[in-house]
């Protein structure tokens, strides 16, 4: 019998960190391994960001923080919030977290009580139903399809929700789809949500400037649902911050409230140096930005032309964040040395031992159907591994 505890038990482990995880192992025996599992920008952090950083040490910035985040950078956020999205926030609204990870969990922990449904389209980033099951909800999945472009209707939304639904968690720009709901699409969806005022709404707006086609739209310009939406943001896309452990949410007083109640349990404030570095990305202008999401444009470009040519493969052309979610049932079935691809995360693990190309099957997206592809490291790498990955599914018979 296990020691451990049913919740931990129940829970999976995070795919993406599983399947890049394999290709450090791989790679550590000498393998060369084209990472496409992480979406991590290949780019290094602004040096304007890093030396805020570094006179934050030497100005002794170095001690516990307040459990929401400095006022400073709060006034920041709320200035971000108000300058690039026309969204009023009160800095009493915004708790800052280690990462938008931990604003997830927080304000899914804050909302969620045992037996309450949580709406999540599919694909969905693979931790909204691990937080889920963590704060015991019941996960209730609408499924989207490539040729929708991976999006939700209002008549799915409408269906989906019951009297006993809490939350409606979703991300656009979209984590693994790259799919973005314009203004139009929200409203629809909004439209509904203020028939059910018993169902709040988590907007994940962390790919926010990785958007190729128009300004970002959040859910929360809506006024008339505005006050149930918890923004989920952070700094680790934008501004190649990954490393730095920094996001927020902003959200009505009564929930900021119980998210800094849960963080003090936890960890309490976010590190002191991170918060200096990210006032200094949010005062500093989004000129770094725009030059990379300028290279990610192209990039994107790249690879839905290589990745066009290979048979098999559906797919279509995302509008935001770093990622193609191909469907690859068509090599279901299929065979090679013996071995029989059954499911995505099989193609997946078949691609890392045969292309020695990293990349995470979707079923822990919740969908089966397709891989994840992040275009985020170098244009050089992608085409090889592109060409890798094509020649490995050639075999397949």
């Amino acid at each position: 019998m296990s020691a451990l505890s049913n919740r931990i038990n129940n829970l999976s482990e995070s795919q993406t960190i599983k399947m890049a995880k394999m290709g450090r192992e791989l790679a550590a025996k000498g393998v060369d391994v084209i990472s496409l599992s992480f979406g991590e920008p290949d780019f290094h952090t602004p040096e304007h960001i890093k030396e805020a950083a570094k006179q934050a040490m030497d100005k002794n910035f170095t001690y516990y923080t307040p459990v929401a985040g400095y006022p400073e950078l709060r006034k920041a956020v709320v200035a971000k919030l108000k300058n690039e999205n026309n969204l009023d926030y009160d800095v009493s609204q915004i708790v800052v977290s280690t990462g938008a990870k931990q604003a997830i969990a927080n304000a899914v922990l804050c909302l969620v009580n045992p037996g309450e449904e949580v709406i999540i389209p599919t694909p969905y980033w693979v931790s909204y139903s691990e937080v889920v099951k963590l704060a015991e909800g019941v996960s209730v999945f609408i499924n989207t399809t490539v040729e929708q472009n991976f999006k939700i209707t209002p008549e799915q939304l409408e269906a989906a929700i019951t009297p006993k639904t809490k939350l409606f968690m979703f991300s656009s720009p979209c984590n693994p789809t790259g799919s973005v709901y314009s203004k139009d699409e929200l409203e629809g969806l909004a439209k509904v949500f203020e028939k059910h005022p018993h169902v709040y709404i988590m907007s994940d707006e962390i790919y926010e400037h990785i958007n190729y086609i128009d300004k970002h739209e959040s859910i929360a310009q809506f006024d008339y649902i505005k006050d149930r939406v918890v923004i989920i943001n952070g700094w680790s896309k934008a501004f190649a911050m990954t490393g730095w452990r920094i996001g927020y949410t902003a959200s009505n007083k009564e929930i900021a409230t119980a998210c800094d109640k849960m963080q003090g349990q936890i960890t309490s404030g976010t590190c002191s140096i991170t918060q200096r570095a990210g006032i200094a990305a949010y005062e500093g202008g989004l000129e770094s930005v725009l030059e990379m999401r300028a290279a990610f444009k192209k990039r994107r470009d790249i690879v839905y032309k290589l990745l066009s040519e290979i048979d098999g493969i559906k797919l279509n052309l995302p509008d935001g964040a770093f990622y193609f979610f191909p469907n690859v049932t068509s090599f279901f079935g299929k065979s090679y040395n013996g071995k029989t691809i059954k499911d995505a995360d099989e193609l997946s693990i078949f691609l890392l031992e045969e292309a020695h190309v990293a990349t995470v099957g979707g079923d822990s997206f919740g969908d089966p159907t397709s891989i994840r592809i992040s275009y985020a490291a170098a244009e050089d790498k992608l085409i090889e591994a592109v060409r890798r990955i094509k020649e490995a599914l050639g075999k397949l018979a």
